[in-house]
């Protein structure tokens, strides 16, 4: 599956409205974003079956993701587009810009034992 995810955006005279629920491979259970971190790195862990879609609604960020020794880094820098996360995908944020604010949407409640902080693969 894609990693990126467009949104659809409707846009006129009035300004944008982006919708993100009708293009998701999940159902939404949990709501969170993450801001004022500049200069910081977050996550390092993937998850046991939680599935997340980020979306950086305001400035930019960057997620990595490592598996076999490789890393692939995405930049997520407008609000039209999200990156979908997997279970499986041991990952981490970091480059936040000034002013940034990281959505993440999440297929499940947070639980602590389904986080994984080694990265095995």
């Amino acid at each position: 599956m894609e990693k990126i995810i467009e949104f659809k955006n409707y846009s006129d005279i009035r300004g944008n409205l982006t919708t993100i629920d009708d293009v998701l491979p999940f159902e939404i259970k949990r709501v969170y974003y993450i801001f004022g971190e500049v200069g910081q790195k977050r996550g390092f862990h993937k998850h046991k079956k939680t599935r997340q879609v980020a979306v950086c609604i305001n400035g930019s960020c960057k997620i990595v993701f490592s598996k076999n020794g490789i890393e692939t880094k995405y930049i997520l820098d407008n609000p039209n587009k999200g990156l979908l996360i997997e279970p499986d995908d041991f990952h981490w944020i970091e480059d936040f810009s000034i002013n940034s604010i990281l959505l993440v949407l999440a297929s499940e409640n947070y639980d602590s034992n389904d986080y994984i902080y080694e990265n095995n693969d």
